[in-house]
């Protein structure tokens, strides 16, 4: 159990959705928050508006999250780190470029392998810290039309578990957070229809949450934690035409006026 009031918790892109939310709901408890995020300039908005820090983060490149690191610790220790930067493609695998396919994995599991290797050794050697990988219900659920998206979040929720068995007896814990789809920039000009849809509060509650209990894996809303074994246990021709009709859509359709603003904002290193 991590007491926020006072602990120093670092959150990845924290300018805006979900990242901001879940900065806004430690920083209430009374932590030291320190957001960032490659929009600096939305990034220092919003910290001044939560009374929040923020630093420059490209959590693509190796020396830019080491310097995010060192400035969420300042100097002391980091209680909570918060990987939650995230992008989202859509569309049909074959009409997707690879470079955006590329940076879409690197920074959705890339930069979940670099941020969690980068806070581990001082969490375990203190014996204490915890972590919150942030994936999706995509993470349980394949989707057409968001192949690598699927891809980059199942990898998330695999890599959780893997390092969670190596954390036993440490102190040091680790959430993995799936939620389901969130009204936030990333699904603009995406018909959500009889999908649960979420406000991203409903997820930092979540988020927050972990780190009093520090559960394994945390599904928003919890009643669709089933989904997985649905997923593995069903045949997959069935389960394509439900996801067809939940969807309301043909596999990665979307509203390209409506996400234009998103995709020059984010697939454009």
């Amino acid at each position: 159990m991590i007491d926020l009031d006072g602990a120093r918790v670092g959150v990845t892109g924290g300018a805006r959705g979900i990242g901001k939310a879940t900065a806004a709901a430690m920083a209430a408890r009374g932590a030291i928050v320190t957001i960032g995020d490659v929009d600096l300039d939305v990034a220092t908005a919003t910290a001044g508006e939560i009374g929040a820090r923020s630093h420059h983060l490209d959590v693509t490149d190796t020396s830019s999250f080491r310097e995010f690191v060192v400035a969420n610790a300042d100097g002391g220790d980091i209680d909570v780190s918060v990987n939650n930067a995230g992008i989202q493609l859509m569309g049909r695998f074959v009409e997707n470029g690879l470079d955006a396919l590329h940076r879409e994995l690197a920074i959705n599991l890339g930069a979940v392998v670099t941020g969690t290797r980068l806070v581990l050794p001082h969490m375990i050697s203190r014996g204490r810290g915890h972590i919150v990988n942030v994936s999706s219900m995509a993470g349980k659920v394949s989707t057409p039309g968001m192949a690598t998206y699927c891809a980059s979040k199942f990898g998330v929720v695999a890599l959780s578990r893997a390092i969670r068995a190596e954390l036993i007896g440490t102190g040091v814990t680790l959430t993995t957070v799936m939620p389901a789809a969130t009204r936030t920039d990333l699904t603009s000009g995406v018909t959500l229809r009889l999908q649960p849809t979420l406000e991203p509060e409903d997820v930092a509650r979540a988020i927050v949450a972990s780190t009093r209990h520090g559960r394994p894996e945390v599904t928003v809303p919890r009643w669709l934690a089933p989904m997985g074994l649905v997923e593995q246990g069903v045949p997959e021709n069935l389960l394509l035409g439900a996801k067809r009709l939940v969807g309301g859509r043909e596999p990665g359709a979307f509203d390209p006026g409506q996400r234009k603003a998103y995709l020059d904002r984010t697939t454009t290193p």
